[in-house]
């Protein structure tokens, strides 16, 4: 089966480590260096190939917008029409960018290359993926957060 993947991170280790940790024979990478971007390459591929991505893996700090901004983007313009469902995976590495992603209600923290293919196969087949090394709840006197990181965005 054919993955397409987006990936959005203005780090060049970041793509090379995510390309080493999912590539294969049948994956196929599109990479962007600007947050700003990424809502027009996904209608784009939609448009000119009549093809969605598979999977948009988006850095925290992508150029001049940051990953939750762009899923928050993305699935604003997948509401109104305007784009495809894509399913998102955000690489955090702070406990507090998990904590602002679970309040949020989406992502995940897939820092490790065989963490991030266990989380994007997880993705991939319409499941939730939870971090284990990231606690279920962080504790700031707010009500707890009990929803699954990683749940499709």
């Amino acid at each position: 089966m054919t993955v397409n993947v987006l990936v959005a991170t203005d780090a060049e280790w970041i793509v090379e480590s995510i390309t080493a940790a999912l590539g294969d024979e049948e994956t196929y990478f599109t990479v962007v260096s600007e947050g700003r971007v990424v809502a027009d390459v996904v209608k784009r591929r939609a448009k000119e190939s009549k093809a969605d991505y598979d999977l948009a893996i988006l850095d925290l700090q992508i150029g001049t917008m940051g990953g939750i901004a762009v899923t928050m983007s993305l699935r604003l313009d997948e509401s109104a029409g305007a784009l495809p469902h894509v399913p998102v995976l955000v690489l955090l590495d702070r406990m507090a960018d998990v904590h602002l992603a679970r309040r949020s209600g989406f992502t995940n923290q897939p820092s490790a290359p065989l963490r991030l293919g266990r989380a994007a196969r997880a993705v991939l087949a319409g499941k939730p993926y939870r971090n284990g090394s990231v606690p279920d709840v962080v504790d700031d006197g707010a009500d707890p957060v009990d929803e699954p990181v990683g749940a499709e965005a």
